[in-house]
């Protein structure tokens, strides 16, 4: 049927399953004969162990979703990878998606290829309308595209940095619709940054008859990310959506899924890639989903929510005790930020100090964000980079409770950043005390004199 199991597969069933695409792909026929230059040859059998004697990779040379005669089994492989992945973004809430396909790039290249594919669409276009998110590869993908990226500044609201849709209008009307690509939002961002306004973006690009990419990175497994996605292809105009394999579906980096709700635009897209591909990343997820099931992935995805809910009240506890705050960032469902006010106005290099001693902690993935730093991309320099915006409030920690994550991960991180904040205060203290101590003998001295 070409949909995920409910119930996951155990793995001598998959490895059975997998052989017997295997023995399809010429390759491995008894007694062939290949005198072409590409003949699935593997020097190593471990190597060709690995990847289950699947050597042929995926598509053609002008098709990475084209059927290879010779591959049979790798060309099954990828059509099922695809529809089954087509299965699970529509449980994950993007009900009316019409078409996917799994491309061997990270998020950011398949950004890229997007945007190639509708550069024949819109000769004329040469600029991107791109509300601001502090992450190098998305700003890459409209560079490496060869298009101009016009950055919107985030609005504040109370503690979060939301899409500012009047500037993006007024660009658009600036600009000139025609010479617009697309708009480019995010769904899934580092708190204090949440989601964009993609609902209204959406409807802003219909109105103009702009087409709109939405980057989903790590949104799969956010029920709120999905809904926006589905919400804004109801209302306005989504072209294509993009996620990451391992950040939603816990495999190796290295892949992607392209989506979105008109098939013959997503065919396009797969038609844009040059030449045949990789079969690794299909591999993976569905081996992945196959021993998951959709009750497992549905556990996973509740699972996480929970988490983030307990990762949320525990890290309000851990804040107030510091005299620090959880920031409000009620509309993003994967990332929260806690204040750093305090290490801040203490010393200037104490909240990056911060981020080292967490990581020689073997704490990974907590993100500080000093005030005011900045950095250059591509001649483009953002001011108060990685805040998403050019002067945010304070310093901050970042922590995201993502699939996969457990209890004791979210207990073992508070107790190690409980014990650093511990540590800086102590220090501030001794700090305090020694300069009191000169001011004392300073003064004293002064009345001897």
């Amino acid at each position: 049927k070409g949909k995920c199991p409910e119930d996951g597969w155990d793995e001598s069933t998959i490895e059975l399953f997998l052989h017997e695409l295997a023995i399809m792909d010429s390759n491995n026929f008894l007694g062939n004969c290949g005198v072409g230059e590409r003949e699935g040859r593997v020097a190593s059998g471990l190597v060709a162990r690995r990847h289950y004697r699947l050597i042929h990779g995926i598509g053609r040379s002008g098709d990475i979703s084209a059927v290879q005669p010779k591959a049979a089994g790798s060309s099954l492989l990828n059509k099922l990878t695809n529809s089954v992945v087509l299965d699970i973004i529509k449980l994950a809430g993007v009900q009316t998606v019409a078409n996917c396909f799994v491309v061997p790039m990270a998020t950011g290249m398949s950004l890229t290829l997007c945007f190639l594919t509708l550069r024949h669409k819109r000769p004329k276009a040469k600029y991107i309308i791109w509300p601001r998110i502090d992450q190098k590869s998305c700003f890459k993908s409209m560079i490496t595209a060869g298009f101009e990226p016009v950055v919107i500044e985030n609005v504040l609201e109370g503690d979060m940095l939301r899409t500012d849709l009047e500037a993006v209008e007024a660009k658009i009307k600036a600009l000139g619709a025609e010479n617009i690509l697309c708009v480019h939002s995010t769904t899934s961002c580092f708190a204090p940054r949440v989601p964009d306004r993609v609902e209204e973006l959406a409807v802003i690009c219909a109105n103009y008859d702009i087409p709109h990419i939405v980057n989903n990175a790590y949104g799969v497994q956010s029920s709120k990310c999905m809904h926006l996605i589905q919400q804004g292809a109801r209302v306005g105009r989504i072209d294509a959506f993009v996620q990451s394999l391992d950040k939603n579906f816990m495999v190796p980096v290295g892949g992607a899924i392209i989506a979105g709700f008109n098939e013959s635009f997503i065919q396009e897209i797969s038609k844009m890639y040059p030449g045949r591909a990789s079969a690794s990343p299909s591999l993976d997820v569905l081996i992945t989903l196959l021993s998951l099931g959709t009750s497992g992935y549905k556990k996973l995805l509740k699972e996480r929510k929970e988490m983030f809910s307990y990762l949320s009240s525990e890290l309000k506890k851990l804040a107030d005790s510091h005299n620090e705050r959880l920031l409000d960032t009620p509309h993003n469902p994967i990332s929260l930020a806690m204040s750093l006010k305090n290490l801040d106005e203490s010393n200037d290099a104490a909240v990056t100090q911060l981020g080292s001693m967490l990581f020689t902690r073997q704490v990974s993935g907590a993100r500080v964000v000093p005030c005011g730093s900045s950095q250059t991309v591509n001649n483009y320099t953002f001011k108060g980079f990685m805040s998403h915006a050019n002067n945010y409030p304070c310093a901050y920690l970042n922590a995201a409770s993502a699939i996969g994550i457990k209890k004791q991960d979210v207990d073992v991180f508070l107790k190690r950043l409980n014990k650093c904040l511990k540590t800086f205060r102590k220090e501030a203290k001794q700090e305090k005390s020694i300069n009191e101590i000169s001011d004392s003998n300073a003064a004293t001295e002064q009345l001897e004199d």
